[in-house]
């Protein structure tokens, strides 16, 4: 029997994706973390990145085909459950249904050097960034030349008074560019594509890999067969769900859910780079 190399290629690449998403997923420490906004070189017009991820999937995270308007089998499945008029099956399919990430790319301040990172947060951080850039007070926090930074206050469960950690922000009032240095903005210019570092499974492999947690009687797939774990990055942990149930066979069509701006911009390369007139060095890296 003869080698598969391309299974042998798609998990060295599993692999090393989750090597790369340990260090370009920031999350806030205990305390206080200043960041700064930074345009998304995929989506300049939008920075904000909104994906959809099964979590507790075999114990596992999965990237949701639906973040990209594609079919997928678990939320087609979790539809049917809602569709049996079963109010226990309602809320099973509910369960099942991908939950919403947001991403925003970043400059840690004080960690500069290291490139841009990836910030993830929930629904909260999420509305309070979008109320904040609407207030025109501030307007556009996350513009390059005039935006401005970012506290971010991370309090601990045991600290929380809460079941749950809480994430503050408060933005500060000075307008500034995120940069003035040339290797910063290199930097900011060969950031890496976010979905490059959760890999989308075929419909057929996320449809084996359910089939496999909803009969946990059958063998488990292999190593190679599988995708590497996605990052876990829920706020609120979803608890795993498991079940066996009757399927009416009614089809519903699948949940469409919105998609995410990752369309690639293209990306023109500075002719004269100074540490100075940062105004042209936007103008040249991101194409406005």
């Amino acid at each position: 029997m003869s080698l598969d190399i391309s299974k042998v290629k798609s998990r060295l690449q599993s692999l090393s994706n989750t090597n790369t998403k340990s260090t370009l997923l920031w999350k806030p420490s205990n305390g206080k973390s200043v960041v700064r906004i930074v345009p998304y070189k995929y989506s300049v017009d939008n920075p904000f990145i909104e994906l959809y991820f099964h979590y507790g999937v075999n114990g596992k995270t999965y990237l949701s085909p639906a973040s990209f308007g594609r079919p997928d089998p678990i939320v087609e499945f979790a539809n049917k459950l809602k569709k049996t008029g079963d109010k226990e099956e309602w809320k099973l399919g509910k369960k099942l249904e991908p939950k919403l990430r947001t991403y925003v790319p970043v400059l840690v301040r004080g960690q500069e050097d290291q490139g841009v990172k990836f910030w993830g947060f929930g629904k909260q951080v999420y509305q309070e960034l979008l109320g904040i850039i609407a207030d025109v007070d501030y307007g556009d926090i996350s513009d390059p030349k005039s935006g401005r930074d970012i506290l971010v206050e991370f309090i601990p469960t045991e600290e929380s008074g809460a079941s749950f950690p809480k994430t503050n922000i408060r933005v500060k009032p000075n307008q500034t560019p995120f940069t003035t240095e040339t290797n910063i903005m290199e930097k900011v210019k060969n950031q890496t594509n976010i979905i490059d570092l959760f890999p989308e499974l075929s419909y057929e492999e996320l449809a084996k890999i359910m089939d496999e947690w909803m009969n946990p009687e059958k063998e488990p797939a292999t190593a190679e067969e599988q995708s590497a774990d996605a990052e876990e990055t829920s706020e609120t942990s979803e608890k795993e769900v498991v079940a066996k149930t009757e399927v009416a066979k009614s089809e519903a069509p699948a949940k469409t859910v919105a998609k995410s701006p990752t369309a690639e911009s293209s990306v023109k390369t500075s002719k004269a780079k100074t540490s100075t007139d940062v105004a042209d060095e936007f103008d040249a890296l991101f194409n406005k």
